[in-house]
C-alpha cells in the first residue's frame, strides 16, 4: 500500500457523467418494472382487449412521466459544471420516489381507480416532483447564482404549479377519481415539451 496521505487535492471530484448514467439505468429498470405488469387479455377478442384498455391506459400515462423525468434530469445536468454530495443524495432521493410509480400504478389498475389507490398514485407524482425541486436547489446552491442553471431555472414557477396542481388532484381523488386523474393528465400535458429554459442557453 502506498504511505501517500490522502487529501483533497489527490482525490478526484465528482463528475455528472456517472450521476446521469446511473440515473438512466435506474430510470429504464423503472420502465422495465411496469412494462412486465402489463398482462395479455385471458380472451382471443377485442372485447377482451378492451377490457385491459385502462392498464394501458395507465401504463402509457406513468410511461410519460418517466419519460419527462428523463428528459428533464438529461437537460438540467447540461446546465451545471459541479456536483456535490448532497447533489448525489438528493438524485437518490429522485430516483427513490420514481421507483415506486410502478407499485402505485399497478394499484390503481387492479381497482379499477378506487380512491385511495387513486389518491396514492397522485402522492407518488407529487414525491417526485418536491423532489425534483430539491435536486434543482441544491445544484443551483453548489453551481453559484451565476451559473448556466441559476439564470436558466430562475424560481421555477412551472414546477411549483405542478406540484400545486398534484396536491388539487389528490384533493380532488377523494371527490371523483377520474377528476383527480384529470389533474394528473393535465401536469403531463404542461411538461410535455423539454423545459425551453435550459433548452435555449
Amino acid at each position: 500500500m502506498s504511505d501517500t496521505p490522502v487529501t483533497a487535492k489527490t482525490l478526484r471530484p465528482l463528475t455528472k457523467t456517472r450521476l446521469e448514467a446511473f440515473s438512466d439505468g435506474v430510470l429504464a429498470i423503472i420502465i422495465t418494472i411496469m412494462v412486465l405488469e402489463l398482462h395479455t387479455p385471458e380472451g382471443h377478442d377485442w372485447a377482451a382487449l378492451a377490457g385491459v384498455l385502462h392498464t394501458f391506459l395507465l401504463y402509457a400515462l406513468s410511461f410519460i412521466y418517466i419519460g419527462i423525468y428523463w428528459n428533464n434530469h438529461h437537460h438540467l445536468l447540461h446546465t451545471v459544471s459541479k456536483i456535490s454530495g448532497g447533489a448525489l443524495w438528493a438524485n437518490l432521493n429522485l430516483l427513490f420516489w420514481l421507483s415506486i410509480i410502478p407499485f402505485t400504478t399497478s394499484w390503481m389498475g387492479e381497482s379499477d381507480f378506487a380512491t385511495i389507490p387513486t389518491a396514492t398514485y397522485g402522492l407518488s407524482l407529487l414525491m417526485p416532483s418536491i423532489a425534483y425541486y430539491i435536486l434543482v436547489r441544491v445544484l443551483k446552491a453548489v453551481n453559484g447564482r451565476d451559473s448556466l442553471i441559476s439564470q436558466a431555472i430562475g424560481n421555477d414557477i412551472k414546477g411549483l404549479i405542478s406540484t400545486a396542481l398534484y396536491i388539487v388532484g389528490i384533493g380532488l381523488t377523494f371527490l371523483n377519481s377520474f377528476a383527480g386523474i384529470a389533474c394528473y393528465v393535465l401536469v403531463a400535458l404542461i411538461w410535455l415539451i423539454p423545459d425551453r429554459r435550459i433548452e435555449h442557453d
